[in-house]
């Protein structure tokens, strides 16, 4: 059996599957709950300091992204940070962790951008006995408006200045949550390695307005007809995540540098793909929201039974394996030659590769008079449209052709193109370079 205990930062846990700071993780009935289910630990939802209350919306607070059939791709989010008082946030973390010392429990903060303010509730959250802090740096709305969360993660030096105030006034160990409300996700990673930090976590949501009612032309979730944005995440916001990870996996100034990634964590496959770009493990809200504190027991055994087929003694052997294989487009091989084939036993003859190809691609796709479909090779430049749009899985797969066959659509030897002469991955070009 696989062994999945994980080692992040010195804080141990059970499996890697954490719930990530959100209403999940409010208080201490809804934690409890969580670490019954099996969660091997949760990153409890924002505290702010003490002074002028937080006052959360009384109506609708989330907007929702639907699949065909009803499926939840995204969650637009307008919740602020807890709005619970601050002593009772800090004593039923220090109940909990007293009863499950073996799961991790780490504290999410944001507080004005001033040390003294970061020192006091710092104080106050190592009393506990929690294993560590996350910095939300990251919250499109609310307090945003207010000169915290995204407005601090937009900006590198803010980062860089109060993770420093962190290091300096806490023993704990310190995570950044980043915001990929940014042009360039390296940028503030940098900083919050420059500040000390011991790890960053992303990603938090995405600025979004997910629908307008069209009937009141108010945006949504409505309140009193008037609407704002918020914070986008769920399934939908995964390709963005894996791609933000493994920017800061693979670039030389952040190397090594811890990573938890967040972002549309719905099954044990999402976890793997994200540890393998890089991740030591992985948070979740979205699904826990979607189907229940139950749903990590399915995570749990499908990464254990993925380990065992592949032969992984532990999570720490699935991080960053994916790294390497991530380049750039001008580093890509050129000679790489690929056509559709479409299996006839397999095809239903809706048509959708051949519409989609016909009309939006490359005109590759026949189609017979009884509506047996094949493919062009001489036409076909390996887009991979007709495999997207396709409903019935590895109906149309994707054939390489080997080495010295010609291509019919180019003429030209595979293995052998002219357009990939300046290639940087060229052997001659390599060899010149050197």
């Amino acid at each position: 059996m696989a062994n999945l205990r994980s080692d992040f930062l010195g804080i141990k846990s059970p499996n890697p599957f954490w719930l990530a700071s959100a209403p999940p993780t409010d208080k201490e009935y809804n934690v409890r709950r969580a670490f019954e289910a099996g969660w091997g630990g949760v990153v409890w939802k924002t505290l702010g300091s003490e002074g002028p209350p937080v006052v959360n919306v009384n109506g609708p607070r989330y907007g929702a992204i639907y699949g065909a059939d009803r499926r939840l791709l995204g969650l637009n989010n307008i919740e602020l940070i807890t709005d619970r008082p601050l002593e009772v946030n800090l004593r039923e973390i220090k109940s909990v962790k007293r009863d499950y010392p073996d799961r991790a429990l780490v504290v999410s903060l944001m507080v004005p951008c001033d040390e003294e303010s970061w020192k006091a509730i710092l104080a106050h959250v190592e009393d506990t006995g929690a294993d560590g802090v996350e910095l939300n740096f990251g919250c499109p709305h609310g307090m945003a408006e207010r000169g915290m969360g995204s407005a601090v993660g937009q900006v590198p030096e803010y980062i860089e200045m109060v993770t420093r105030w962190v290091k300096q006034h806490s023993r704990m160990p310190c995570i950044v949550k980043l915001t990929p409300n940014v042009t360039d996700i390296r940028k503030p990673a940098e900083a919050a390695k420059r500040g000390g930090a011991d790890a960053v976590s992303l990603i938090n949501t995405i600025n979004s307005i997910t629908g307008v009612d069209i009937d009141s032309f108010a945006p949504m979730p409505t309140i009193d007809g008037k609407g704002t944005h918020g914070g986008y995440c769920g399934p939908a916001v995964k390709p963005i995540a894996l791609n933000m990870v493994a920017e800061i996996a693979r670039n030389p100034e952040t190397h090594g540098l811890p990573i938890s990634g967040i972002g549309g964590v719905t099954t044990w496959r999402d976890a793997v793909e994200f540890m393998l770009l890089g991740a030591g493990n992985v948070q979740v809200c979205t699904a826990a929201m979607t189907y229940g504190f139950r749903v990590v027991q399915e995570m749990i055994s499908g990464l254990s039974d993925y380990m065992d087929a592949k032969g992984f003694a532990s999570t720490a052997d699935l991080v960053g394996r994916a790294v390497p294989n991530v380049t750039d487009w001008q580093y890509l091989n050129l000679n790489y030659v690929t056509k559709a084939q479409i299996d006839q036993e397999l095809c239903i003859k809706c048509g959708r590769c051949y519409a989609a190809c016909e009309d939006t691609s490359h005109q590759a796709i026949a189609m017979s008079s009884d509506r047996t479909f094949t493919v062009k090779d001489e036409e076909c430049v390996a887009c991979n449209l007709c495999v997207d749009v396709c409903p019935v899985e590895d109906c149309i797969t994707m054939r390489e052709l080997p080495k010295g066959a010609m291509d019919p659509r180019t003429g030209r030897t595979v293995g052998d193109y002219a357009n990939w002469l300046g290639h940087p991955n060229n052997p001659s070009v390599r060899e010149a370079a050197e």
